[in-house]
């Protein structure tokens, strides 16, 4: 009986160290692949008023992106749901993007209890840095399905060179 215990207690520790190993690696490649898309959310407090609950909110949320370069653009990519075309502000310097914005909670129901919050409200902001020198003043933004894209024509002779050391 005692050695019934003991095999069933290895047992027990080698599927709990299994299930800890998959956890990380999961966590760890969520962190590798995120690359900065998990974003700071910044509620507002300047209103005089909380909004009802605001403290229960996460802060943080993933606004997951891609960059994309054709021969004749770059074209960033954010996923944010749930928010309007005028609550988006996009600022290009040089190569860098910054897409900032605002995303306000909707009281659908009155007198509801949340029990549970995995959605961020507030102020964001993210900065990507584009492969290529780009054309700012001809950007277009267009926000479609919860999907913000911008799109930037390449600055003509912004290939880069190829230097041969001597």
């Amino acid at each position: 009986m005692l050695e019934s215990l003991k095999q069933a207690g290895r047992h027990i520790e080698r599927e709990l160290g299994r299930a800890w190993e998959s956890l990380s690696e999961g966590w760890r490649e969520l962190l590798s692949r995120s690359n900065n898309a998990l974003t700071r959310f910044e509620r507002q407090h300047d209103k005089g008023r909380q909004e009802e609950g605001a403290l229960d909110f996460p802060r943080w949320s993933l606004l997951s992106s891609e960059i994309e370069e054709t021969a004749d653009e770059v074209v960033v990519r954010v996923e944010a749901p749930g928010l309007q075309k005028s609550d988006f502000e996009i600022v290009i310097e040089d190569n860098m993007m910054r897409i900032s914005g605002e995303k306000h909670m909707e009281h659908v129901t009155k007198g509801s209890t949340y029990h549970m919050m995995e959605r961020a409200y507030g102020a964001f902001h993210r900065t990507f840095t584009l492969p290529r020198s780009v054309e700012s003043d001809r950007a277009l933004a267009s926000y479609e399905g919860g999907v913000l894209t911008v799109r930037v024509p390449k600055r003509a002779g912004s290939s880069g060179r190829t230097i041969k050391v001597s």
